[in-house]
């Protein structure tokens, strides 16, 4: 991949100063050569994705559009062709797994969200498996709300309230229980269970009073270990109706700790130094606080003061011998003290003043007693911003301090790395700087009517151009709502902004990251420079480019699906010559052959298969034994790690978007009474525990459970052998020497979609069967023609999840079941100029219009049109995407929609 390097070497400082000058040396080059070396070999990618909607409810779909870019240019990615996309529970385990293709780094698909799914917090995490070499803290991970109206019959609302008994952590749970329209659940049995990090902590029974409220109580006695967890309540509603909730325990106690960071990374005596700090509650959101700094002999140094989600910054001079601390006053009239970390005696500061007339003031200082064992030793500060060295300078200690102010033009948009190092080229000072966007695209949506009315044709009319005003190709999405059914603080959005240029490079939790984009203004502008002093580069170490240390890379660039391994003889000696067929035995039809090279090894790539396509794999040596081993080289599955984003959890999912859960309930209805969903649904979410299908992962040609007898693990649970499973438990089935016989013939047995000899029954463990089913009848054997004569046996095992490999069947044979392309939905806009609509069909559309590929032309034009549902008011339009540039924009716009006059 060709990358565009840029390095503007200059004279930092002038003589008379703190730095003189001095020319340029090998060790700088050879630094410089370390770090080119680093942004070639090891290209970090970024991943963004733009969905329809901030929140959602159960029997939506989550539409959503991904870019994944080229870190160092924000260009579409060259390294990857395929993206992941996972859909997480509030349990930290997987609903779903998307694997996308990539089209110039571009994909787009949709998440439904079934009935079966539980109200709660989800997470969308997205990467690549080439990202996996950098570490989770780069995948795109977002925490979403999903409530429920459709099968909902109870809504909670909790507060929590804290105390402490000397290290133990009390905690009440004040509940309220009603129906969506506010009514209680007054004199219900509830159960209870308390969990930590899955940890149990506390159970019981307790019954709402006529308020249809309950109050629980547990205590953490390890809050060292974890503060987080969930509270599970069964509401008994009827004698045969229960209905769970899962509540977020965000936090076991309502303490703030307040953190201290000095400005270069360390107090100096002696010198002026500025200290941002953050005040973080419990729960991971900012506090506001007050107070004042004091040294150890009560002298007051400097007042402080939050100034934007509980963060602020002051100054003041350490002084030799002293040690100091922050008195700090909380919202509530509570006041602590916390120690300022100890300041070193001898050192280097670097601190940055930007938007200071267009510039950033760049101070560097020291203190005499450094400055007098140093003197004459070389120093550089070098400024890179995605991977890109956008400043340098290196210059003798020749002083106290000097302050030079450089052209804020000078750096690029997004985060810039100020670094100072030392004689060696080793790191002692960083500093973060933001920019603005630069550079942007400017999109421009023009609508055909100043208004409308419900279900009218809409037109809306895109102009692209570059930053220099020229029209442009690009690649789009455009999301329009109605707003007055999902409202949402432009602060809290996630744009592509937000999440390219801040959140995807710092370290750490940023609560409302667009606030710093939207509307900005120069209070705006000091608490997005408060938030860079306390917030960390995240993407790679400057040592580790000065030892020429690179990571390990365990992932390659994914660029097509698939399927590679090794043939092996039994006594682990590589099969030459040998022949690998590989089949489909669901899905797709496909049938491939490789041969192995002379270490035993094939590949197969350039495949294209759905997610539902099964495979059995099948090796020979070159003279036709199939007493052979084959191991797939398949990457393991990534993990799951703990939310980062644990702050953005909500308690009270449905008490928090109750417009939105009314409007979906609303439209549920119309449909029950129109006929187009079915009121057995109402079923689904009202259980005590949540129930499995009979049989999961069946090759059944028939469909899975359509069989004249089912078994499942509980049938054969004592069996030791599949002939135990099957004697006497199947009507007209006899079992001899091992072969199942049906109206005197021999049984075909079929194992997760393989064929296989009737005599191979006792030669599959009992223990990785899930499931099996006996076909005897002529309705359910037809389908299988001639193999179906004397009846089929179809043994389904646990193996036959996706992504699963098992070569315990026969020598020379493995399954496998990968995960295939997803192939997403088309979203539906009714056309109401077709007079076969039904009219009578209430339209309550939340998401009124989603189109991921929206593709300008050479005069950067583009035009969409749909229809408006029955909702009026005020319909939001977000349009975002970028050209080939690496130019990203993003538009919003609101047009109005009036009821028909």
């Amino acid at each position: 991949m060709k990358t565009k390097y840029y390095f503007i070497i200059s004279i930092l400082f002038v003589a008379l100063g703190l730095f003189g000058f001095i020319r340029d040396d090998e060790a700088l080059k050879k630094f410089f050569s370390n770090f080119q070396n680093y942004t070639q070999t090891q290209p970090q990618e970024k991943v963004y994705l733009h969905t329809d909607k901030p929140y959602y409810a159960i029997g939506d779909d989550i539409w959503f559009k991904a870019y994944v870019l080229d870190a160092q240019n924000l260009g579409p990615t060259t390294q990857s062709n395929i993206l992941y996309v996972d859909l997480i529970n509030s349990r930290d385990s997987i609903k779903k797994t998307l694997r996308l293709p990539l089209i110039a780094g571009f994909g787009w698909g949709n998440f439904e969200l079934k009935d079966s799914l539980q109200e709660g917090n989800y997470r969308l995490r997205a990467y690549t498996t080439w990202m996996r070499n950098f570490g989770e803290e780069f995948y795109f991970d977002r925490t979403i709300k999903v409530g429920n109206a459709w099968t909902n019959q109870v809504v909670t609302k909790t507060t929590y309230t804290f105390s402490k008994s000397g290290n133990d952590e009390n905690v009440t749970a004040n509940i309220n229980y009603s129906n969506l329209d506010g009514f209680p659940y007054a004199n219900k049995e509830v159960s209870y269970h308390a969990e930590l990090d899955f940890r149990s902590i506390s159970k019981g029974k307790t019954t709402t009073d006529d308020k249809g409220d309950i109050s629980i109580t547990f205590t953490n006695d390890k809050p060292f270990l974890s503060k987080t967890g969930r509270l599970t309540t069964s509401l008994k509603i009827a004698e045969s109706t229960i209905v769970n909730k899962y509540i977020p325990i965000k936090s076991t106690s309502n303490e703030t700790d307040v953190q201290f960071f000095p400005e270069g990374g360390d107090l100096i005596t002696g010198v002026r130094s500025r200290v941002a700090f953050k005040a973080i509650g419990a729960d991971g959101l900012g506090k506001t606080i007050s107070g004042y700094i004091q040294d150890n002999e009560n002298g007051r140094s400097a007042n402080i003061s939050s100034k934007h989600l509980g963060m602020g910054v002051f100054a003041f001079i350490p002084q030799q011998g002293k040690t100091y601390e922050a008195v700090v006053k909380f919202a509530d009239g509570s006041e602590k003290k916390f120690k300022l970390p100890l300041a070193k005696t001898e050192g280097l500061s670097l601190s940055l003043t930007p938007n200071i007339n267009d510039s950033v003031l760049v101070r560097i200082a020291t203190n005499q007693a450094f400055a007098e064992k140093n003197i004459n030793k070389e120093y550089t500060v070098i400024a890179q911003n995605s991977g890109n060295i956008v400043y340098s300078g290196k210059s003798k200690l020749s002083g106290l301090n000097f302050t030079a102010r450089l052209a804020q033009s000078r750096f690029p948009q997004g985060i810039t790395q100020f670094t100072l190092l030392d004689e060696n080229l080793l790191p002692i000072a960083e500093r973060l700087l933001f920019q603005l966007p630069k550079n942007v695209l400017d999109l421009n949506i023009n609508p055909d009517k100043e208004t409308y009315q419900k279900r009218n044709k809409t037109k809306l009319n895109i102009k692209a151009l570059d930053p220099d005003g020229k029209p442009i190709i690009g690649s789009f999405s455009m999301a329009i709502t109605d707003e007055t059914k999902v409202p949402i603080a432009e602060n809290e959005e996630n744009t592509i902004f937000s999440t390219l240029l801040l959140s995807s490079d710092i370290k750490g939790y940023i609560e409302n990251p667009n606030y710093y984009l939207n509307n900005v203004n120069e209070e705006k502008l000091a608490n997005a420079d408060i938030l860079m002093m306390t917030q960390g580069w995240r993407r790679f170490s400057l040592k580790n480019i000065y030892y020429n240390t690179l990571p390990v890379l365990t992932y390659q660039p994914e660029k097509t699906l698939s399927v590679s391994g090794k043939v092996t003889d039994g006594k682990n000696k590589p099969v030459v010559g040998g022949l690998v067929t590989m089949f489909s035995s669901m899905g797709q039809s496909m049938l491939i052959q490789a041969k192995t090279n002379d270490r035993g090894e094939f590949s197969i790539d350039s495949l294209n298969f759905n997610d539902s396509t099964k495979f059995v794999i099948q090796a020979r040596t070159a003279t036709g034994k199939k007493n052979v081993d084959i191991e797939l080289y398949n990457n393991p599955p990534q993990i799951v790690t703990k939310n980062e984003n644990q702050p953005d959890l909500t308690v009270n999912i449905n008490e928090s978007m109750q417009a939105y859960l009314k409007n979906s309930k609303t439209q549920y209805e119309d449909w029950l009474k129109n006929g187009i969903v079915n009121r057995s649904i109402l079923l689904k979410e009202i259980k005590v525990v949540d129930t499995k299908p009979t049989v999961t992962n069946s090759s059944n040609l028939n469909g899975a459970g359509f069989a004249d007898r089912v078994l499942t693990e509980k049938d054969f649970q004592f069996a030791t052998t599949v002939e135990q499973a099957l004697q006497g438990r199947v009507a007209g089935l006899m079992m001899s020497g091992g072969v199942a016989y049906i109206r005197g013939q021999p049984a075909q047995i079929i194992i997760d979609g393989i064929y296989v000899e009737a005599d191979f029954l006792n030669s599959i463990n009992i223990q990785d069967v899930e499931s099996i089913e006996v076909l005897k009848s002529i309705a359910n054997t037809a389908i299988y023609g001639g193999r179906g004569a004397g009846g089929v046996i179809i043994i389904n095992t646990k193996r036959g999840k996706s992504g699963y490999v098992s070569n315990t069947y026969a020598p020379g044979i493995v399954t496998y079941s990968p995960i295939g392309l997803f192939k997403p939905k088309e979203f539906y806009v009714p056309n109401y100029e077709n007079p076969k609509i039904n009219t009578e069909v209430a339209d309550l559309r939340t998401t009124v219009y989603w189109n991921p590929n929206i593709v300008t032309d050479s005069l950067g034009n583009a035009q969409v049109e749909f229809f408006n549902a029955d909702g009026t008011g005020n319909y939001k339009v977000v349009l975002e995407g970028m050209d080939l540039n690496g130019h990203i924009g993003r538009k919003v716009i609101r047009y109005q929609v009036k009821p028909v006059q």
